[in-house]
């Protein structure tokens, strides 16, 4: 009898464990980035979050750009299923619907003063996540969006030399990210150029362009731009806020089980907690390097930047609000929020921006 028993739980046993294996589902993700890429490390980590979470009848994997298709066709590839997820910053979808670019990358902090911190308090508690949740939607495309990572905010640069005004900056022709962020530096009468990532580190070897932004210390120090440039700019406004997201195929999305749907809203909560604190402490470490170890120079931006760059961004804010009624909407939920969190926000940091700039006047 013992042994029928026995016998009778194995043969439960490894019915379950079929069953599990059966009903595993691998959620592939194409980046458009690297695989020795910061985010994709992130990216990784929330993969392995959802594993946990799920016991595994969920897992991620996760594709390097290209290995399907190109990273500006990323996010067709999903809408049409020949990938079940992708990874990019959705601002990069602004020819789909311009008001992609207040979920991605909203310029100068959609014009009102919120960095990143801000943002996700928008996104989470102001009602962004409930107009994200509608941007698939306008856009036509049959995706489930999660916000993984914030990234903000973004240094303005790299430089051949000092930057003492505008009239210095307009000399150089600038590689910028694309869309709205882009246009607003041709509006200031900087000559702006669009290139991905690899392709800046040769434009610059080359002299097709003479300065560039890209990211933060980390990413940047990466790419080696120091290797080339040596004068660095931690402060602009054109991205003081930046989010690389996952887009899930709407189908694939649908086929999960209610577990697996809560796993990944519960691990994408997580990776914008840890993101954060990642990117702060990778970046600091960066920078020290960049600047003790490879002659770069930290510079302060021109004033005069921040008052016509703010202007140009008010501009272009104002005109894709007059022209789309989605984007008017998100805007003004944005400028509503500000009205209420950045006096607050901001005034209570503002003496601890100063303590801290005072810490680290002391150390150079």
């Amino acid at each position: 009898m013992f042994k029928l028993k026995h016998l009778a739980a194995s043969v439960a046993a490894l019915a379950l464990t079929t069953s599990a294996a059966f009903a595993e589902k691998v959620l592939r993700i194409q980046s458009v980035l690297p695989s020795t890429a910061d985010e994709v490390f992130m990216l990784e980590e929330f993969g392995r979050d959802v594993a946990a979470l799920t016991g595994g009848s969920l897992t991620i994997e996760v594709l390097p750009a290209g290995a399907i298709v190109g990273p500006r066709d990323i996010l067709d590839a999903v809408d049409a299923g020949l990938v079940e997820g992708g990874f990019a910053w959705t601002h990069y979808w602004g020819g789909k619907h311009v008001a992609a670019n207040l979920f991605g990358a909203p310029i100068a902090g959609a014009g009102v003063g919120m960095d990143n911190i801000a943002f996700l308090s928008w996104f989470q508690y102001g009602g962004g996540k409930e107009l994200y949740d509608q941007l698939w939607d306008e856009m036509g495309v049959n995706v489930k969006g999660f916000m993984l990572q914030p990234v903000g905010p973004e240094a303005l640069g790299w430089f051949p030399e000092p930057i003492e005004s505008m009239d210095d900056f307009r000399q150089m022709r600038f590689r910028a990210p694309p869309g709205m962020v882009g246009a607003a530096y041709a509006d200031i009468g900087v000559p702006a150029v669009a290139m991905g990532g690899g392709d800046i580190l040769p434009a610059l070897e080359k002299g097709t362009i003479d300065a560039a932004e890209w990211c933060c210390p980390k990413p940047d120090s990466v790419f080696g731009f120091q290797d080339v440039l040596k004068h660095y700019y931690l402060q602009g406004l054109h991205q003081v806020v930046v989010n690389a997201d996952m887009y899930v195929n709407g189908d694939f999305y649908d086929s999960l089980s209610e577990l697996e749907k809560t796993a990944l809203e519960v691990a994408a909560n997580a990776s914008l907690s840890k993101s954060l604190s990642y990117r702060i402490y990778e970046n600091g470490r960066a920078l020290h390097d960049l600047t003790e170890n490879h002659g770069v120079i930290l510079e302060d931006t021109p004033e005069e930047y921040f008052t016509e760059y703010m202007a140009a961004a008010q501009n272009a804010l104002q005109a894709a609000a007059d022209e789309s009624e989605f984007f008017a909407e998100v805007w003004q939920s944005q400028k509503d929020f500000a009205d209420v969190v950045v006096p607050f926000w901001a005034g209570a940091q503002t003496s601890n921006a100063n303590l801290g700039r005072a810490h680290a006047d002391t150390l150079q």
